[in-house]
């Protein structure tokens, strides 16, 4: 019955296609978490990014499956723009990395490579562009799209004085709105506003083109160094930012989960965590955040100035979620909700509004869906699963149990409403009940109570190195 549901679906996406294929315009945040934006209990004000779910799909449950390295966002990307798995992917992306820096003499094949997502629409006959933040090494973006803007490096230059601040109310030494300091700022004008410019002016010379679009813009924001105009950083006056109800001065098993004094992302903030530090940080946070939910306003605005936005699948995502405050952490280099989960919505001809789904899904399943909405068929090594089922409301096939990892320092499977946390350097596992506990506060893996379930989770997880084929962690026995 499924099956004959979601061909039902297939069938209704292909009609579709055949009489006007949708451009597809795909609008992609860094550093994100999932729940920061208004529309999901936020103190983020993100009024277009509201409305945007309003005519559209939000997803309350998106992964990513996690990284090998400390910069997630290389991981995220390069899963998303091949269409393969995290340990799928990573030989060749490490290997076409060390070739780019000589420590290679020949990169991998472009056989054992792939193409990539924006070519299998290219070649379809879409016309593709990109703006923004690149930052995949399997291939580059000026050889994957039609016409390229700016391609931004991962992140701005950081400076020295946004590391360890604030250390107090007194800290003035570093303000988001201080041009001197570069970064987002570097060259004059803000990088997010430069992405949203770009995005614009190529919306307007799309709408007289015969073929569609396929977009691909992709801000650096709200990445560090979270910087933004001083009328949005005022919108969130600091003593009245809320610490995270899970907030703890300093996270046990830092140093063994590589989230410890030596990973750049955990300077930005002082040691130990104060709440002080906390709010200044997650003020900032929010204040880019509102930043580049204006540009992206704009960029909505222009799709519907320009006819355009009837035949438009718009999606928005990020490569993953950030800390900023949670558990003693500011980065996104681990298990937890706030930093696996990133914003999914998906909007646009024929779709259900104002609608949510609560299934889990990767992030990533948004490259099968745009070629069922472009009406090509998905290559066999594609990965992850298409939502177009789920948003259709129909009966969706999708994954029983999602999985995580960081380097080979941490590993996580979350099933059904039971996430299994385990750190194999410490040892350690970490047992949270997700209905009662979204919060993942209670850490239930050392009560005899839960002794059972902690025992299906275990099994799990060891089916998951199988499945996503984890070689560190098949190599090595549970402990």
């Amino acid at each position: 019955m499924k099956q004959m549901m979601y061909l039902l679906v297939l069938v209704m996406l292909s009609a579709v296609a055949e009489a006007d294929r949708p451009n597809i315009l795909f609008i992609f945040a860094d550093d994100m978490a999932w729940d920061a934006m208004s529309c999901m209990g936020s103190e983020a004000q993100t009024p277009h990014l509201d409305a945007l779910a309003d005519r559209g799909v939000l997803f309350t449950n998106s992964y990513n499956m996690g990284s090998w390295s400390g910069a997630i966002c290389v991981a995220s990307r390069s899963m998303l723009n091949s269409g393969q798995s995290l340990w799928q992917i990573r030989p060749n992306a490490i290997a076409m990395k060390r070739y780019k820096r000589n420590q290679l003499p020949s990169p991998p094949s472009a056989d054992d490579i792939g193409t990539s997502w924006s070519q299998w629409l290219g070649e379809a006959g879409y016309h593709t562009y990109f703006t923004g933040k690149w930052h995949v090494d399997l291939y580059e973006a000026e050889d994957v799209f039609h016409t390229t803007g700016t391609v931004r490096p991962g992140m701005p230059n950081q400076t020295e004085a946004g590391y360890n601040r604030p250390q107090g109310p007194s800290d003035q030494t570093w303000l988001p709105w201080d041009e001197q300091h570069g970064g987002f700022w570097a060259g004059g004008k803000h990088w997010s506003e430069i992405t949203g410019d770009e995005a614009v002016d190529f919306l307007k010379n799309s709408a007289p083109r015969e073929e569609p679009f396929f977009a691909y813009v992709a801000f650096n924001a709200p990445h560090d160094p979270r910087q933004a105009p001083k009328q949005y950083v005022d919108l969130y006056p600091a003593d009245q930012v809320a610490v995270p109800e899970n907030f703890q001065p300093l996270y046990p098993y830092a140093d063994q989960i590589g989230v410890g004094r030596n990973l750049r992302d955990a300077r930005l903030a002082p040691f130990p965590r104060t709440p002080y530090s906390v709010q200044v940080n997650r003020a900032e946070y929010f204040a880019i955040i509102s930043h580049m939910d204006a540009q992206i306003g704009r960029i909505l605005d222009e799709l519907e100035a320009t006819g355009q936005a009837e035949n438009t699948l718009v999606i928005f995502s990020a490569d993953h979620g950030l800390a900023v405050g949670h558990h003693g952490l500011i980065g996104k280099q681990n298990m937890y909700e706030h930093s696996l989960k990133a914003p999914l919505i998906i909007a646009g001809p024929g779709l259900p509004q104002g609608a949510s789904r609560s299934e889990r899904v990767y992030i990533q399943d948004i490259v099968p869906t745009s070629l069922d909405f472009a009406g090509i068929d998905v290559p066999k090594h594609v990965s992850f699963k298409s939502l177009s089922p789920l948003l259709f409301n129909r009966p969706y096939d999708g994954y029983d149990t999602i999985y995580g990892a960081y380097r080979n320092l941490q590993r996580a499977v979350i099933h059904k409403d039971w996430k299994l946390i385990y750190y194999p350097e410490v040892p350690k596992y970490r047992l949270y009940h997700l209905a009662p506990d979204p919060q993942e506060i209670n850490d239930l893996a050392d009560d005899p109570m839960y002794g059972d379930q902690l025992s299906v989770m275990k099994s799990l997880l060891i089916q998951e190195f199988e499945r996503q084929n984890d070689r560190t962690m098949m190599a090595k026995p549970l402990k």
